[in-house]
């Protein structure tokens, strides 16, 4: 029986605790939030949570302008937590720039400092656990960089967004009222991308030959470490389980041995890959010529092609577009008239036809 009521009075205690604190999932006032967007291959995310408007004087009331005690948490002064409840934060899955300044990959807690003359200061702090910004303590801060606002019509929620995106750059800024707060996010995409390739060559990933070639024409195109691309793209040519020579691969290193200024072993590898080259490889080969300005080569590969695979598609289109980037337009119309006649589908029938007309026309058609 005392076990009983042992029993019974534990389950009772467990309920009291449960009953105490214990708090159902509601709504929030500031409902949370969270942005995303890729530069390259980097991740960038902030999590906030959107407070209203509400008809409320914000800046310099509701968010003071420069640093505050808040009267509460074990801050003397803080800045603003840059929206509502928990910590903003904002992570990076690469190393970045914030406005040039460098900042390593993370997550942070992200809080700002209004001010009275339409600037910002914007901080990155390594605690992005806490709430909001009233355990803020300077000694955490890893990188502060100062921003210039803009005023915008009037926007109710505050909003991040990244208003402005490139290859290697966005703009993430923070919408408030008829306040904007922006700052430059920078990704050294290349180098990124190569220390990504460099950790997947390792693992399986490194084991197809067409992910050597993938990492060496990244960085011949990318200005990539020369000597790193010529030792990638040689294993996927030869001495690993993997290896083939293929006409790719060997255009690939040549182009790699031109850039570092051996040209003379970059010519013997162009000339030993057209061996190994498709008719329509070769022919997008000559095509590459024409677009680099060297039409007496470019001639001479669509002489070969078609030496090679007589009046077949599209060896007599090749000879026209080299003749027309000569001038010799009498010569690239009798070809194009030729390859009208064994186009392989109505679709290449309307190009070679609309390039007649360019021809007729007095136009060159590349």
């Amino acid at each position: 029986m005392r076990n009983y009521y042992s029993l019974q009075t534990f389950l009772l205690f467990l309920f009291v605790c449960l009953q105490t604190f214990a708090q159902l999932n509601a709504p929030r006032g500031s409902q949370a939030a969270s942005v995303s967007q890729t530069v390259g291959i980097t991740e960038i995310t902030i999590k906030y949570s959107r407070p209203s408007v509400n008809d409320r004087e914000i800046w310099g009331k509701l968010v003071p302008y420069g640093m505050k005690n808040l009267g509460f948490g074990t801050a003397e002064v803080s800045p603003w937590r840059a929206g509502a409840n928990e910590n903003t934060t904002i992570s990076f899955s690469d190393d970045v720039t914030i406005e040039g300044e460098p900042l390593a990959a993370g997550t942070y807690g992200f809080h700002i400092v209004v001010k009275e003359d339409d600037t910002a200061t914007l901080i990155f702090s390594n605690n992005s656990t806490a709430w909001g910004s009233y355990f803020y303590e300077p000694s955490e801060d890893v990188l502060k960089v100062d921003v210039t606002t803009n005023e915008i019509p009037h926007t109710e929620l505050l909003t991040f967004s990244f208003k402005e995106v490139s290859a290697t750059s966005t703009t993430a800024s923070l919408n408030w009222e008829k306040k904007q707060i922006p700052f430059k996010i920078g990704v050294n995409v290349s180098e990124v991308v190569l220390e990504s390739f460099r950790q997947q060559l390792q693992g399986q990933g490194g084991f197809t030959r067409q992910s050597w070639e993938q990492a060496a024409n990244y960085a011949l195109n990318n200005d990539g470490d020369l000597n790193e691309a010529l030792g990638w793209i040689s294993d996927a040519i030869e001495g690993k389980f993997f290896s083939q020579k293929t006409f790719n691969n060997l255009q690939i290193k040549s182009k790699i041995l031109d850039k570092m200024g051996k040209k003379e072993e970059s010519e013997k590898l162009a000339k030993e890959s057209l061996e190994l080259a498709t008719i329509f490889q070769v022919h997008q080969y000559g095509r590459t010529l024409i677009a680099n300005g060297e039409n007496d080569k470019a001639l001479e590969i669509f002489k070969m092609n078609a030496s090679k695979n007589k009046n077949m598609w599209p060896v007599n289109y090749g000879l026209a577009r080299a003749y027309s980037a000569m001038g010799d337009y009498k010569k690239a119309l009798s070809y194009l008239r030729k390859a009208l006649g064994n186009a392989p589908n109505d679709a290449s029938k309307g190009r070679v036809q609309a390039n007649i007309e360019k021809l007729e026309n007095g136009q060159d058609i590349n």
